[in-house]
């Protein structure tokens, strides 16, 4: 019994090993037969075949990032209401599914109040 516990340990541990020794030898492959030609060109940032003009460094606007993360929140909530939607019947068949149509509604409930705040806070306003 106890064999078999430090036999899975070491299973775990062999595929560690041998996914640090692939990538390991990866990356050291690519060091050893990698052309190298630095300086010139290769330090320019590429813009789609038109000269750079100006800093490679821009700033964005911190409204750019407000949108995203709304975007991302309201995109995780599709991805949560999707299964949730279709295992309703079965919800229904166990006779769970007021209950789970409640808590969906209370989950909708929060991300709006989420939403209105944004929205009240001015931050989906253009100026």
């Amino acid at each position: 019994m106890l064999n078999q516990y430090y036999g899975d340990y070491i299973t775990v541990a062999v595929f560690i090993f041998m996914g640090a020794a692939l990538v390991g030898g990866a990356i050291g492959m690519n060091r050893m037969i990698a052309p190298r030609a630095p300086g010139g060109l290769k330090d320019v940032a590429y813009e789609s075949g038109i000269e750079p003009v100006g800093s490679g460094w821009n700033q964005s606007h911190i409204r750019y990032y407000i949108f995203a993360l709304l975007f991302l929140i309201f995109d995780v909530e599709a991805v949560f209401i999707f299964p949730w939607a279709l295992q309703l019947e079965f919800f229904d068949s166990i006779g769970r599914g007021y209950f789970a149509l409640v808590e969906m509604f209370v989950f909708i409930g929060i991300l709006l109040l989420g939403l209105i705040y944004a929205i009240r806070k001015g931050v989906l306003e253009w100026e």
